[in-house]
């Protein structure tokens, strides 16, 4: 399955087999993964899977993924690592309570009070970069000057220091903010035209280049092939 840039940084803690991620670089080779975090990526990849998966996956702004792995985001741009290689011994812990735990709810209520930990210890973002990013997500077409202006910052400060904390510097997070702002009016029954115009792109040429760019495939490939998965995603095994 294909996986695309998203606003979020991605934490997959895995009770079942390992997933194969994939990148489209002849340098990079297929390898598995079992619990994981994923970056912020302003590229496609793919996974695949041998059935049978079980696990949870937490969907964390850039900022929250800050404070809760308590090291800078530009370590993990374009980039999965595993999850002990990042908290250590701790989230080993993690995954071996979570699959011991007898119930989903027993899971959840688990994971809450690891998370809530590792929150209240962590480092807490430049309100600068805090301003900035909420920015950018009202209005990825906000120019980065205007944001630095706004938070007292020269552009080159605010750029170092966002992509440092948030893992892509604020041009490129806009470039992936607009493009899932595109992809949702899309998939909602938008015309390609129509969602250029509304996400901020030039025209619809812009668009499909923006597609390719950042998802490998133009828009109707990308929309029908969301649709192909969906159709063919099935529940292998009830949860317990």
């Amino acid at each position: 399955m294909r996986t695309l840039p998203t606003r979020t940084t991605v934490m997959i803690i895995n009770l079942g087999p390992p997933l194969y991620l994939a990148v489209p670089d002849p340098g990079v080779r297929d390898r598995a993964y079992t619990s994981f975090v994923a970056g912020m990526h302003d590229g496609h990849g793919m996974y695949l899977s041998p059935g049978g998966q079980r696990g949870i996956q937490l969907d964390v702004t850039p900022l929250g993924a800050y404070t809760l792995l308590g090291l800078p985001m530009a370590r993990l741009t374009n980039a999965a690592v595993e999850l002990p290689d990042l908290l250590g011994r701790a989230a080993t812990t993690l995954v071996e309570r979570l699959a011991d735990a007898p119930s989903w709810g027993a899971r959840f209520d688990l994971l809450d009070e690891f998370l809530l930990r590792r929150l209240e210890v962590g480092p807490v973002p430049d309100p600068e970069v805090g301003r900035a990013w909420r920015m950018l997500d009202a209005d990825p077409a906000v120019p980065v000057a205007r944001i630095a202006a706004d938070v007292g910052w020269s552009r080159r400060h605010l750029t170092d220091r966002f992509r440092e904390q948030a893992g892509l510097p604020p041009k490129v997070m806009a470039r992936v903010l607009r493009f899932q702002r595109a992809v949702g009016r899309i998939a909602g029954g938008a015309g390609f035209a129509e969602a250029a115009a509304a996400c901020g792109y030039y025209d619809q040429a812009h668009l499909n280049r923006e597609f390719r760019a950042l998802s490998g495939c133009t828009p109707s490939e990308l929309i029908g092939g969301q649709l192909e998965q969906q159709r063919t995603t099935t529940l292998d095994e009830p949860l317990p």
